[in-house]
């Protein structure tokens, strides 16, 4: 069992897309507009604004940052605090684009989640897109339910991405080329709905469940080997990071149900398996 979390960063609205690099905590603040880093005293640092709504992150192989604008459904880099479009791909998405994986090569793997899950749309299957180091982008999954978060095994071979509405994590063989081949069940999560995930070394996978408000640590199979409970929070997203990688930073969220007010936080416990692969 892991110790309860502490709060690292409160006053934010709702944080996404958690990403350990040079030594601080990337992630974007979806409903504020921002990309901001927190180090491990907690100080904050805006750094960007991204008007079409932020979500997924990601770094190239130099270690420039890439952001997912949502709304806009692009694929921005940014460059001292300035936004510059990598890929557009509106027309071949059906809905707002959401999490991402930058793989050891370059590639980002986007989910396409193909309706407004909590606006009351009619479901239909989603998408992951690649994009690629030059900018082309295409489809190479589809029939998702909800893509949501993604890995890539530290051996770069295989992406696993969470499918909120599909209750499981799916498994590719990521091909030479970036397509997606071999897809398979990692975990089936019945009853939970898998969103911001990340791996560690012994092949486990950390999961946020926000309808459910917790985090599990579960094991390929789908056995569940830990949990930690959020109480009233939202489990949005998750990542392993810090010196060696054995900080477990876990993004929440509240929300008001009659204003739809959100509070998020940043919490962070210890764990004794450090992190693995991208992100």
């Amino acid at each position: 069992m892991v110790a309860p979390p502490e709060v690292l960063l409160d006053a934010l609205v709702f944080p996404e897309g958690p990403r350990w690099h040079n030594d601080v905590l990337w992630f974007s603040d979806i409903q504020a507009g921002s990309v901001l880093t927190v180090d491990l005293a907690g100080r904050p640092t805006k750094v960007a604004d991204v008007p079409g709504r932020p979500s997924g992150l990601g770094f190239l192989p130099d270690g420039t940052p890439l952001v997912v604008s949502m709304g806009e459904r692009r694929l921005l880099r940014i460059e001292n605090g300035d936004l510059h479009e990598v890929a557009n791909i509106a027309e071949m998405t059906r809905a707002e684009i959401n999490d991402m994986v930058v793989d050891g090569r370059g590639n980002a793997y986007i989910g396409d989640m193909a309706y407004r899950m909590m606006g009351g749309e009619e479901a239909r299957p989603g998408q992951v897109i690649l994009v690629t180091p030059d900018g082309q982008a295409r489809p190479v999954a589809d029939d998702m339910l909800v893509p949501n978060g993604s890995v890539v095994t530290p051996d770069g071979g295989t992406l696993i991405v969470a499918e909120t509405v599909g209750a499981r994590l799916t498994a590719f063989t990521t091909e030479p080329d970036g397509n997606l081949s071999g897809r398979r069940t990692f975990a089936a999560l019945e009853g939970k709905s898998p969103d911001g995930i990340c791996l560690d070394a012994e092949g486990l996978m950390w999961v946020a469940s926000p309808f459910t408000r917790e985090f599990l640590r579960v094991r390929e199979g789908g056995d569940i080997v830990d949990r930690i409970d959020t109480g009233r929070k939202w489990a949005i997203a998750c990542a392993l990071g810090g010196p060696d990688r054995r900080t477990l930073f876990l993004l929440t969220s509240t929300m008001d149900r009659e204003t739809r007010v959100s509070s998020g936080f940043i919490e962070t416990t210890q764990v004794d398996v450090p992190g693995a692969g991208w992100p």
